[in-house]
């Protein structure tokens, strides 16, 4: 979406994401992060910087008028989103699906997830990611299968943080899906720790404004 700002005179115009598809994993992080801590004008700020071309001096100079304004376009685009997961998606000509059957989930990528949502949730999320998507290594129409788990995945965290916010929100919220109804079935303390955990930490992100223009 575009942003028009006059300034000395002159009409200059600017973009503002107009898809929650646009806003990668990196971004995501950095709009929540510390955001307890944040005075509204600095995460008012931070927002619009992290989610537009807009130059920080031309923020600074922003009425409070179209501040406001800017904020409620985006928060719009947040409540945009699909919500459906998409389970298989390009990064650097790489597929990486989604766990194809979470029922099959080892032990061990259950504790590694659980150790992230513990640590800091938000802050490993490229982490918890790259648990959950894996590079595709064999694929027919709507079957396909995952790279096997061996718990190194420095490398391809970094990867996950081009993933968009919505793919991530998607697959929490498919991921939470899942452990509540297991939790029904098998209820361990550490399922139901980190069901509780995820399910804060998604409904914060989903209350939380987002950023808009004309």
């Amino acid at each position: 979406m575009k942003v028009k700002i006059k300034k000395a005179g002159k009409l200059k115009t600017y973009n503002v994401v107009e898809s929650w598809e646009e806003v990668t994993l990196e971004k995501f992080i950095a709009l929540n992060l510390d955001i307890n801590n944040k005075s509204k004008t600095k995460e008012a700020k931070e927002t619009i910087a992290l989610l537009s071309n807009l130059p920080n001096e031309i923020i600074n100079e922003l009425s409070l008028k179209n501040v406001v304004l800017i904020m409620d376009k985006l928060s719009e685009v947040q409540m945009q989103t699909k919500g459906v997961l998409e389970k298989i998606f390009t990064i650097d000509g790489v597929e990486y699906g989604f766990h194809p059957d979470l029922s099959e989930i080892t032990l061990g990528e259950y504790a590694d997830i659980e150790t992230f949502v513990n640590s800091d949730l938000q802050k490993h999320l490229p982490e918890i990611m790259a648990i959950l998507f894996r590079p595709v290594v064999a694929k027919e129409e709507d079957v396909y299968t995952i790279q096997a788990y061996d718990g190194d995945i420095s490398l391809r965290a970094e990867k996950m943080k081009k993933m968009n916010a919505e793919q991530v929100q998607s697959a929490l919220v498919f991921f939470w899906t899942f452990v509540r109804v297991f939790v029904a079935i098998l209820p361990l303390s550490l399922v139901k720790g980190a069901k509780q955990k995820m399910h804060n930490t998604t409904e914060k992100v989903s209350q939380k404004n987002g950023v808009g223009s004309e």
